[in-house]
């Protein structure tokens, strides 16, 4: 089957970009199964997520559709990365203990993951996914980022966005869930960090690509004047978390 590639044009820059996911998620997973032997990093992208669960788990590995994103991964002695769809992966039966899915679950088949979710996993194992969508920095600097999601790029984001908005709310999810707490997502980045990560949305090289236009350079010199004089600022994102049980 084919997939809907957004980032391999720009994997350098995703791999980059990117926010960092909360240690205490990895911690809080790898205390609530019953071994950890083997995870599952599905859509595993630059490696982010893998890197983490590498830290608790004795193997990771991690998968993605996409040969760039796969090259533009970290590496990890615990990490056997393989360019594999989610859909049709190469796990024996029955052989892992948590699979995790970071900001991608909107873009598989369900119905073909969900079935090799239930081929790998061992009983007792957790399947968690988790997607963010908006991030919090000053009201100031915020209106200007709406206005370039919304107004700007918005035309151009992919109709599977509207999922990620809704924190995989809205996602079908045949396992027994399990609650998970809130995990506080925060980093501290430069301008210039920031800008990169607008630069990152799907939405803004799909712009780019359709128009030639940078679009975050028609918001640069707002978000830059209110940003001034503060070298590094906190940013904060809604973090939701599915997460179910075999």
């Amino acid at each position: 089957m084919t997939f809907k590639d957004h980032f391999s044009g720009h994997a350098s820059i995703y791999a980059e970009a990117r926010p960092i996911y909360p240690d205490a998620l990895f911690a809080w997973l790898a205390g609530h199964i019953p071994s950890r032997e083997l995870a599952w990093d599905v859509g595993c992208g630059n490696g982010q997520a893998s890197i983490a669960l590498a830290e608790h788990f004795s193997r990771v590995v991690a998968t993605d559709p996409s040969a760039a994103q796969i090259a533009n991964a970290s590496p990890h002695p615990n990490i056997d990365y393989r360019v594999e769809p989610a859909e049709r992966c190469s796990l024996a039966n029955t052989s892992v203990d948590l699979i995790t899915i970071a900001q991608a679950l909107h873009w598989f088949d369900l119905d073909g993951f969900y079935a090799e979710v239930r081929r790998v996993l061992k009983p007792g194992g957790l399947i968690v996914a988790w997607t963010y969508a908006d991030c919090h920095v000053t009201s100031s600097i915020d209106a200007i980022k709406a206005r370039l999601y919304t107004e700007i790029t918005g035309p151009y984001w992919p109709t599977e966005r509207a999922i990620v908005e809704a924190g995989y709310a809205t996602l079908p999810f045949p396992f027994r869930e399990v609650a998970v707490p809130p995990f506080p997502m925060t980093s501290r980045w430069t301008i210039d960090h920031f800008l990169a990560y607008l630069r990152s949305w799907s939405g803004s090289q799909r712009y780019l690509k359709a128009t030639g236009t940078d679009p975050v350079s028609l918001v640069e010199g707002d978000i830059r004047a209110y940003w001034r004089g503060v070298p590094m600022r906190e940013l904060r994102w809604d973090l939701g978390v599915r997460c179910g049980v075999r």
